[in-house]
This record gives structure tokens, C-alpha cells and sequence, in this order.
């Protein structure tokens, strides 16, 4: 008999293993469940440090302003009113301005999209020379600035004042947003896409309207909303260039609902309660408006936040 037909003795089972199967979990030592439970509360501490002051001005602006003052609101209404919101929406110009801020927001993120993304394509082509010297044209923009004065006599000789256009054109393109967008290009878009394309007849644009813009539909929700906040929160703008009221976005509204309720109390008479209930007003109207501005972009961010994280992790991966 050789030694090949010889059987081998099976190894012996170590007695102390733990017999292993596809259910079996990696256990964790009692120093690792520590560390997850501090990190677990942790994450709520900050969880409730972000959400508690936004959830205290919904309560606030549908409370009796007394019950706020005096510190007997905390997790509920306490006085149920609606007198900030309607003071609020009395005024006519609430409307207005939501409607330019929206056509503002709207247009001007679209503008941003069509100009940002294209760019950016064409700066992650190693075949397109003159990309590093573009890139840092761009990026000297952000550090460096003619300011507001040369930026006011600019716009004037365009013609842009008191237009709709001066929230649109001038912020055409975001240099940040840029390179987030250049570099989801160079590290998520595989350049063996691009050489089939070109073996299939595609030019650059087919190649970036059919395959690269289907592919980045992650970063282009990110830099959209982006965008989106950017034009909705808009309110220097308005401060500087407009000067008609019908042009005017919701945020230059807001403030001036705000100053005229200051105004009318400083202008009330010397009775001591009548002065506290128009400061309770204002209270209640300064936090309606907070609600009234911010309401459209926390109904837009739930459906944008599967996209949120992915493309801002792969747009950072490098620079």
C-alpha cells in the first residue's frame, strides 16, 4: 500500500471555537458595546440639539405669546392661535413675494444646472489641455472679488437693477459646487463607458447627454438643492438691487412685515398693556414668518435625501 492510500488523521476541533454557520455574528467585546452605546447618545444629544429649536418655533408661533414669555411653553402649544399666521397672510405682499421667489429659485437652479454640469464634464477630460488653467481662473473667483461697489455699478451698466435677472445671472455658476461636480466625474464615471460610446459613434455630447447625465442623477439632486436653498434664502440681493416691491422675494417681504409691526409699536400709545400685547404680536408674527419661510424647503428635502448623502460622500472623494 503506498502512502498516498494511507489516511490522514483529521485535524482535531479546537474545544473553545465557536462552531461557525452562515447565522453567525461577530461577537462584540463588552469595551465595543460601550463605545456604541456612548456614540448611540451622543447621536441623540445632537439629534435633539439640532431638532428641539425648530420644533420650539412651530409650538411658539401656534401659542398664546404670554405662555412663550413666560416660559410655559416647552413641547406643546399652550393658548392655541393662529394670530401670527393670519397677521402674516393679511398682507397681500406675502404672495407676491412667494411667487418671485419661487420663479426665482426655479429658474435660477435650472440656469445653475445647465451651466455647472457641462463645465464641469469638460474640466474632468484629461484630453481637454487647458483644464488645469481654467480650473484655476475658477477657483481664483472664490477668494478673490471686485466687491460690492464695482458689482453695483456693473450691474447697472448690464441693466440687471430692479430685473429678475440680477437673482439669475450673476450667480450663473458656483465655483464650490464645480469642483464637487468635476470631481463625481473623474471617480464615479468609468472612462471604459467612454470608449465604448466612442466605439458606438457617440460624440462628447451624446456621450454626456445619454450615458453621464443618466449616471449622475445622485449629484445633480445634491447640487440642485444646493442651488435651490441658495436662491430661496436669497435676501441680500433684494436688499441691494431691487427697489420695486413687486419684484421683491419672500425674504425681503418677511423683513418688511417685520419692521412695519415694529414701527406700529413703537408708534402705540404710552398704555403699558397695549405695549405688551403688540410685543407679544410681533413675537408671534417674527415666528410665523420663520415658519412661512422655511416651510418649502423641509416638504422638498425628504424627497431629495436618498440622493443627499451618496452624492455628497462621491463628490468629495477627491479633489
Amino acid at each position: 500500500m503506498t502512502s498516498s492510500n494511507v489516511a490522514q488523521p483529521a485535524p482535531k476541533a479546537d474545544p473553545g471555537a465557536i462552531p461557525w454557520n452562515k447565522h453567525t455574528r461577530q461577537q462584540q467585546k463588552p469595551g465595543d458595546l460601550a463605545v456604541d452605546i456612548v456614540i448611540a447618545l451622543l447621536l441623540v444629544v445632537i439629534l435633539l440639539a439640532v431638532i428641539y429649536p425648530l420644533w420650539f418655533i412651530v409650538v411658539a408661533s401656534l401659542s398664546n405669546q404670554g405662555a412663550v414669555s413666560s416660559g410655559r411653553v416647552t413641547l406643546w402649544p399652550v393658548g392655541f392661535t393662529l394670530a401670527g399666521y393670519q397677521r402674516v397672510f393679511q398682507d397681500a405682499r406675502i404672495w407676491t413675494g412667494y411667487g418671485n421667489t419661487v420663479l426665482y429659485a426655479v429658474l435660477g437652479t435650472a440656469l445653475n444646472l445647465v451651466v455647472t454640469m457641462p463645465a464641469a464634464f469638460a474640466l474632468s477630460r484629461l484630453e481637454f489641455k487647458p483644464r488645469r488653467v481654467l480650473l484655476f481662473l475658477f477657483t481664483f473667483t472664490m477668494y478673490f472679488a471686485g466687491g460690492l461697489i464695482p458689482n453695483y455699478l456693473l450691474y447697472k451698466q448690464l441693466g440687471l437693477l430692479n430685473s429678475m435677472w440680477v437673482f439669475i445671472l450673476p450667480g450663473a455658476l458656483s465655483v464650490w459646487n464645480l469642483i464637487i461636480a468635476r470631481s463625481f466625474f473623474e471617480t464615479s464615471i468609468p472612462e471604459d463607458l467612454h470608449d465604448a460610446a466612442r466605439i458606438d459613434g457617440l460624440s462628447y455630447f451624446g456621450y454626456f447627454m445619454k450615458i453621464v447625465i443618466p449616471l449622475s442623477s445622485a449629484i445633480i439632486a445634491v447640487i440642485g438643492l444646493y442651488y435651490f436653498v441658495g436662491h430661496w434664502n436669497d435676501y441680500f440681493t433684494g436688499l441691494i438691487y431691487i427697489r420695486q416691491e413687486a419684484k421683491e422675494p419672500l425674504q425681503n417681504v418677511l423683513q418688511s412685515i417685520l419692521l412695519a409691526n415694529q414701527t406700529n409699536q413703537m408708534g402705540t400709545g404710552n398704555g403699558g398693556q397695549n405695549v405688551l400685547q403688540q410685543q407679544q404680536l410681533a413675537d408671534q408674527i417674527k415666528y410665523g414668518v420663520i415658519i412661512v419661510s422655511t416651510l418649502p424647503l423641509l416638504i422638498i428635502y425628504p424627497f431629495l435625501q436618498k440622493y443627499f448623502n451618496k452624492g455628497v460622500m462621491i463628490g468629495a472623494v477627491k479633489g
